[in-house]
Formats: structure tokens, C-alpha cells, sequence
């Protein structure tokens, strides 16, 4: 996903000031703060990530660690008072309902709640945005076969000029689940997710938050998790849960259980 944020990283001016939520996930801020040329990557609280003082807000839908929410009103009106804006729908599409086409870039990798193997990722820009194609190769072609040698480049007149060579069986992958996710009901799929992660909330004494993540402060949590038989990322100081379409209320029950005590 990182190369494809730099693509718009690397297409910002000179002495931009980018402004990214605190703890967002680096492959949406590294982009942006290996530049050089000037830019500076701030980090403010995701609550007030909309008020920055920036030209270019960055940031997750869904932040990977604890599954906390950017405001996306607020930064739709960032946007039409002309801040650029680019998002991260990662740890979001496949669960969370979308309407994004407001956004300057939106990218995410599939690995996640779209059930795709990992390597294969996309990203959307909106008409005007210009970017450089800096990691074109053959693929990048208008004709990939007749273009694997020699220059001058000849580049596709579309986006596919910004693609990279695919990972290709991962790509196989993705095109099985994604044309299946695309023919289910996502709000149907957001109350399965958010409600497991809900019921998991309840039972850890935690207010529900409307996101599929958790994330859990307790003593060795994700061992315990693996021992009970429950994957879980150790993150944060605690462990990080992600509900998911094919997890069921046995599965929280199972990390209620580990975690307890």
C-alpha cells in the first residue's frame, strides 16, 4: 500500500504541510515524511485531525491499532475548502459502508476484510490529481508485452500508467473475493462485525464504539488469546481483535474467557 501513497507523497509541492493522525499507521505517514523537499508531517489527535493547520490531511478510515473512526464529515469539508485529502480504507472496506468519491486518493490494501491474499491493493484518485508515474515499468504500458525493452517510454493514456507489475497470484485471489463481496449486503455484513466487536466491548467493560476493532489493555493478552485458541494481534501495549464476517459469538466468547481474571 506504501508505494501507493507515495505515488500522491511524492507528488505534493515543496514545503507542504501534511498533517496525519497521532499513531497512524506508517504506511499512510512514512510516504509523506521521507520526502524531504521541506514537507513537514505533523501529528494531531484523531478528534481534532480536521482542524489541522495543514494543505494535505492523511489519515486511516479506521485506525489499525484500536479501530477509533476518522470524521469523515468534517474532513469532506476539509476537502471543499480545498485541503487535499487521502485515505486509507484498509481496516474499513469490506465491513464499513463507503461513499469516499469526495476524497482526493483513496487507497487500501485487501488483505483484510476483503479476503484477498496479501500483495494485492488499489487505490482511486479523483480527476485532476496529478501524479507522476515514478515506479512505471513495462506494466505501466500501453502495450506491457511490446514494451519490455528499449525506451522512449510509452506509457497507457490511462491510470494503468501508475500501476506496478502485479503480485500476480495474489491478484487471482482478490479477484475471487471481491466480485463475491461485491454481491452482499455491507450493511448486513457492518452489523455481524461491529456487533460481535460490541458484545466483546460489553463484556471487557468497555463502551460500545461502532468500529470491527478492539483493542484490549490486559496483562499478556495476546498470549492468552493464542492459548485459548483466539489469533489476535500484540499491539499497543495490550492486543488488537478484529471481528470479522466469518467470526461468530463463540469466538468472543472464547476471548472473554481467555482474558478473564
Amino acid at each position: 500500500m506504501s508505494p501507493l501513497v507515495g505515488l500522491v507523497a511524492a507528488a505534493v509541492p515543496d514545503g507542504v504541510r501534511v498533517a496525519v493522525a497521532e499513531g497512524e499507521f506508517s504506511s499512510v505517514s512514512y510516504p509523506f515524511a521521507v520526502q524531504g523537499r521541506g514537507i513537514t508531517v505533523t501529528e494531531v489527535p484523531l478528534e481534532k485531525l480536521a482542524e489541522a493547520d495543514a494543505e494535505v490531511i492523511a489519515c486511516s478510515v479506521v485506525q489499525s491499532l484500536d479501530g477509533r473512526m476518522a470524521d469523515l464529515p468534517a474532513l469532506r469539508a476539509r476537502r471543499e475548502a480545498g485541503t487535499t485529502v487521502v485515505l486509507d480504507v484498509t481496516q474499513a472496506a469490506g465491513w464499513m459502508p463507503l461513499s469516499l468519491d469526495w476524497a482526493d486518493a483513496v487507497v487500501g490494501a485487501c488483505y483484510k476484510w476483503l479476503f484477498a491474499p496479501r500483495g494485492a491493493a488499489w487505490m482511486a484518485v479523483r480527476e485532476g490529481l496529478e501524479l507522476v508515474p515514478h515506479a512505471a515499468g513495462w506494466w505501466a504500458a500501453e502495450d506491457p508485452w511490446g514494451s519490455t525493452t528499449g525506451l522512449p517510454p510509452r506509457l497507457a493514456a490511462d491510470a494503468r500508467r501508475l500501476d506496478t507489475s502485479p503480485a500476480w497470484y495474489s491478484h487471482v485471489g482478490a479477484a475471487e473475493s471481491l466480485s463475491w463481496l461485491a454481491g452482499q449486503d455491507l450493511e448486513r455484513i457492518r452489523a455481524h462485525c461491529v456487533g460481535l466487536a460490541d458484545r466483546f466491548r460489553a463484556g471487557m467493560g468497555l463502551e460500545p464504539a461502532g468500529s470491527a476493532i478492539v483493542h484490549v489493555r490486559v496483562s499478556e493478552a495476546a498470549q492468552r488469546l493464542a492459548a485459548a485458541g483466539v489469533t489476535a494481534t500484540a499491539r499497543g501495549g495490550g492486543a488488537r481483535l478484529a471481528f470479522a464476517l466469518y467470526s461468530t459469538p463463540d469466538d468472543v466468547d472464547r476471548a472473554l474467557t481467555a482474558l478473564s481474571g
